[in-house]
């Protein structure tokens, strides 16, 4: 396979991908992210109609089974907003294992790479999940998963605002949108080496939108519409020419609903 030198290894030139390996990917990705959506829907249904897992821990307290489908909640979610915005690195390492294997070389499968990535979301989910029992425990979310603080979603908002607007939040950002740039200097052999890029990666588009994902504590955790738009923002930033400058532009418009929110509650 060709290799271009990269940080300590090999680096995979970019090949081109077939239709039918570009569509088997397509169709895997769509797959994942149309089931994590149905979940959603389901879950979200269930909640309206007041039994849904919050529901009851909430009349109750938390129970380890409880914090458990808070958490495969939160996880699935994941797979439905992060998915979308990670195919273009996905189609990138699905064409260095094409031409790896047209060359008698082995890279790991894609599914390797985007397992990597989950699982850094995952972890993600863990800690979203504490977050939401602390707030929970501090009365400060409703049974449908709302801030009922002004204070605690004016903060989320200004904050996410701001976190826009950091060296930090571009630096991921500049990351996640160039995905062959990030396999030439980081590029690391063998299945373990596709994990630890993937998280890697996932380490990278986590530090771009996890401010963002509190939102959903703003907005309402089930609520399928704000999930929607976080979803639909993250990926024209990442996909967009000029998706930068639109985080930019948004960063005043949080920062002032916030401070509205603030003044009027």
């Amino acid at each position: 396979m060709g290799v271009t030198p990269g940080r300590g290894e090999g680096s995979p030139a970019l090949p081109a991908l077939t239709g039918r390996d570009r569509a088997a990917i397509l169709v895997s990705l769509v797959g994942m992210t149309v089931l994590a959506w149905l979940y959603l829907i389901r879950t979200a249904a269930a909640m309206t109609s007041g039994s849904g897992p919050m529901d009851m821990a909430a009349l109750r307290g938390w129970s380890p089974m409880d914090a458990f489908l808070v958490f495969l909640m939160w996880a699935v979610m994941m797979v439905g907003m992060m998915v979308p915005s990670v195919a273009p690195t996905t189609m990138v390492y699905a064409a260095v294992v094409r031409k790896a294997a047209r060359e008698g070389s082995v890279v790991a499968p894609t599914a390797t790479f985007v397992a990597g990535y989950l699982f850094m979301w995952t972890l993600f989910s863990a800690l979203a999940t504490l977050a939401q029992w602390g707030l929970e425990s501090a009365a400060l979310l409703s049974p449908m998963m709302v801030a009922t603080s002004p204070a605690l979603g004016a903060g989320l908002l200004i904050a996410a605002g701001v976190y826009q607007l950091t060296p930090f939040k571009s630096a991921c950002l500049l990351h996640c949108r160039h995905p062959v740039q990030y396999f030439m200097t980081h590029w690391r052999k063998g299945r373990i080496g596709a994990l630890r890029m993937g998280l890697h990666h996932g380490a990278f588009c986590l530090g771009c939108c996890w401010f963002l994902m509190m939102l959903l504590f703003f907005g309402g955790v089930m609520n399928l519409l704000w999930i929607a738009a976080i979803t639909l923002f993250v990926l024209l930033e990442k996909a967009l020419p000029h998706g930068p400058l639109a985080g930019k532009i948004t960063a005043p418009l949080l920062i002032l609903t916030g401070l509205f929110v603030l003044i009027a509650g």
